[in-house]
């Protein structure tokens, strides 16, 4: 009997005065209905990724292209005469276009990721054979240079590692270029460039090196 008031009282509630017809149970429903979370939008992320492939940067003539987020790939990038430069467009890709387009350059091994770039196993001011280029230790006593490229090994936050290209040298600090930072950063950076007791770093997380041409 207490269940048929409860039940009586709440159709009273929802649907007025009993009548012959049948209730709307329909909002009964829809007030026991759990409201769906929220999604976020995806709008700015299509408008990121419609830029993937622009130019957005150059340095000493060769582009340096939009990626959006740091794990997109667009296929293989290959010279006419076979040369792999790389995935697009990844930091690597760059980095090996810009050697090849500005200076006519190509690495021995032109695979592997960009912390493959530096070896560990050579000492300060070797000749790094994998790449065609003299390798030099972050803390050594070889300053950077204009057009070095540098190498950032892997992080918990990074396995694959990354790689820029020196515009600029000064006592105080290197300037770069960069290609596929992520969609929330710049082409350009600065680093400062510290030297103790005649050996130069670049101040900052997980430099390994540098690689020089001629």
């Amino acid at each position: 009997m207490m269940i048929l008031l409860i039940f009586g009282g709440l159709a009273w509630f929802l649907f007025g005065k009993p009548s012959l017809e049948l209730p709307d149970f329909s909002r009964l429903r829809n007030l026991f209905k759990s409201e769906k979370k929220a999604t976020p939008s995806k709008g700015k992320g299509r408008v990121a990724d419609s830029r993937r492939g622009q130019v957005i940067d150059s340095y000493r003539g060769v582009d340096v292209f939009y990626n959006g987020r740091v794990g997109n790939v667009s296929g293989r990038n290959v010279t006419r005469d076979g040369y792999n430069l790389g995935l697009k467009y990844q930091c690597v890709e760059f980095a090996k276009r810009f050697y090849y387009e500005a200076y006519g350059h190509k690495m021995p091994d032109s695979y592997g990721h960009a912390k493959d770039f530096f070896d560990g196993s050579l000492p300060h001011g070797a000749f790094n054979r994998n790449r065609g280029m003299a390798q030099y230790r972050n803390g050594g006593p070889e300053k950077p240079r204009k057009d070095d490229l540098v190498i950032i090994g892997a992080s918990a936050d990074n396995n694959f590692g990354h790689l820029f290209i020196l515009t600029k040298v000064t006592s105080e600090a290197v300037e770069f270029i960069q290609q596929n930072p992520g969609s929330g950063n710049p082409s350009r950076g600065r680093y400062p460039l510290k030297k103790k007791d005649g050996n130069y770093y670049i101040n900052a997380d997980q430099v390994a090196g540098w690689l020089r041409l001629g």
